[in-house]
């Protein structure tokens, strides 16, 4: 008889999804999802950035539609090509194609030509006063602004200036182009704001052929709705922005420049973690300042750094589906993330031996030259994955971990006269032990039972401590990296009056061991991954080559999420 499967109860729709299931419904965009993925190409995306991917390109999948790779490259002195291909490798890595390829930089003759059907309208002019005349002129919060006295000008003059502004005329920093809405909104984004600057810089794909750049939030909506996006999907900090975006949109009123109906723009929460700092500004300083090696540290939340600890993207994209869509800003415990990287790799990581603190075993009754090899399997529970062959000798490392001279209660590793499973090889007693000058045990003397070869005891006793192992004479050496959390306080940002956030780096962030490994891991690749039994999920880094291998520690074994998970 068949059993039935119990159906899953069906996950709730999230906002952005009822958004689009009633757009959907009502027939608006013709049926079509479009969404974009916008990045400034003026740093490595990090860990916020995959929560916005997997959001846009998700949902364009999900409902059939399609995702633009859009980069906002408005601001040429920050931005590089290097960026522009770290960008596009972190996109594919995480399993995302997009539909097309632009650049805001692609549209700068129609941003350029709707800004001058704005001036005829009447809807932008030409301001002169400088930066900190500006400012003074806008107010803040408390103080409503006052009108640029260059407000007045005529749509001729005004035309006029930006046409040579476009044309080289006048240096950096003279003149900006200004929308004329309302200089005594309470919305500070809508007091008549910037939409194009004077600044000769070399652009990585115009060249010099412009002079004056876009603002970000005149060029982002109009971008939008030149790729007929339908669904706008940014973070919680654009939300005071959103009128400025539909202002710049909805002065098209003949309907000239933009197909309706127009983009709409929604925002979600975005992403923090604890022990994490998310700003590319700060980030960047990291970098600079030689607290960490670069954007790819394995400590770094950049999602090249979570690639190169040995991150799956199939578990970042778990993470970020766990930490769901939320309309408030949200910090998540950096556990969940170490969760869903545990939960991937426990089904699908080759099991192997390593020693990380190696001390020297001796089994005395074995005899010298004498090698069993073992078949153990590569998963527990996946046959499927095969088999490797590792070799038991006389002389073998284990951890100092696992050795206690005075072993305290309820100890079930080693200790002398205590005896211990060296896992998948055999059972053995400490006899004895030797020590250097300085008192420290330095190797191990031992005795084993030949008839527990394969782990057992042949006489049914039972031994509670099990230990890992490698064979002295056919150990791989290798370089582990072992990471732990860059910041030591929860949230890095919570400085008290006179300190700074570098206050909480962790010196302790990084260790460098020279370890020991069974032979089968001898031709591991960059971006192989493994469970180190007993030990926690390793992948071979970048840096490894045919001479020495080289381990960074992707996450413990420890589970600390799914302690909290089981008392929520």
């Amino acid at each position: 008889m068949t059993q039935t499967q119990p159906v899953p109860e069906p996950r709730s729709l999230n906002f952005i999804e009822e958004i689009m299931e009633a757009d959907l419904a009502s027939g608006k965009h013709q049926g079509r999802i479009g969404t974009r993925f916008p990045p400034e190409p003026n740093g490595y995306l990090h860990i916020g950035h995959a929560k916005s991917i997997c959001i846009n390109f998700g949902l364009a999948q999900k409902y059939g539609g399609s995702t633009n790779l859009r980069f906002d490259d408005t601001n040429p002195v920050k931005e590089d090509v290097e960026y522009v291909d770290s960008i596009r490798e972190d996109v594919e890595w995480l399993g995302f194609r997009w539909a097309e390829e632009h650049y805001a930089s692609d549209y700068f003759q129609q941003l350029y030509d709707y800004a001058e059907y704005l001036i005829q309208a009447g809807k932008a002019y030409v301001c002169d006063l400088t930066d900190e005349e500006t400012r003074e002129y806008r107010g803040n919060f408390h103080t409503p602004g006052k009108e640029s006295p260059y407000r007045s000008r005529s749509v001729g003059e005004n035309l006029d200036l930006f046409r040579r502004m476009r044309a080289g005329e006048f240096p950096d920093g003279a003149r900006v182009l200004r929308a004329k809405i309302d200089v005594q909104s309470p919305n500070m984004n809508l007091r008549d704001p910037l939409m194009y600057r004077i600044r000769r810089v070399h652009h990585h794909r115009t060249g010099d052929a412009w002079p004056i750049y876009p603002m970000y939030d005149y060029a982002h909506g109009v971008s939008d709705a030149i790729e007929r996006i339908t669904h706008s999907i940014c973070t919680l900090e654009f939300e005071d922005h959103r009128p400025l975006y539909d202002w710049f949109l909805n002065q098209d009123v003949e309907g000239r420049f933009f197909t309706r109906p127009l983009p709409r723009q929604i925002e979600f929460a975005r992403l923090n973690l604890t022990h994490t700092v998310m700003s590319k500004r700060r980030l960047l300083l990291l970098v600079q300042e030689g607290h960490v090696t670069g954007w790819n540290d394995p400590r770094m939340p950049t999602i090249c750094g979570l690639r190169r600890r040995g991150y799956t993207p199939e578990s970042v994209r778990a993470f970020a589906e766990r930490v769901g869509v939320a309309k408030r800003d949200m910090v998540a415990d950096v556990s969940l993330l170490e969760h869903c990287i545990r939960e991937d790799l426990e089904a699908q990581a080759p099991r192997a031996m390593a020693v990380l603190r190696p001390l020297k075993l001796v089994i005395t009754n074995l005899t010298e030259g004498e090698t069993h090899w073992l078949e153990l399997p590569f998963h527990p529970e996946k046959t499927e994955m095969g088999t490797r062959k590792v070799p038991f000798t006389r002389e073998i490392w284990i951890d100092q971990d696992d050795f206690r001279e005075e072993a305290p209660k309820k100890w079930f590793r080693l200790a002398p006269g205590a005896e211990v499973r060296l896992r998948g090889a055999a059972l053995v007693r400490c006899e004895g032990l030797v020590k250097d000058d300085s008192g420290q045990v330095v190797e191990l003397h031992c005795t084993w039972d030949p008839g527990s070869l394969g782990g057992n005891a042949p006489d049914g006793r039972k031994v509670k401590g099990t230990i890992h192992w490698v064979s002295a004479s056919h150990a791989v050496p290798a370089e582990v990296r072992l990471y732990e959390q860059l910041f030591t306080q929860e949230d890095p940002m919570d400085v008290p009056e006179g300190g700074d956030w570098r206050d909480f780096i962790n010196p302790h962030s990084l260790e460098a061991l020279t370890a020991q490994l069974e032979p089968s891991l001898a031709s591991a690749k960059a971006g192989d991954r493994f469970q180190f039994e007993r030990t926690g999920y390793f992948s071979v880094d970048p840096d490894s080559g045919s001479a020495a291998l080289v381990f960074n520690r992707t996450v413990g074994l420890k589970d600390s999420w799914a302690k909290i998970e089981s008392k929520g």
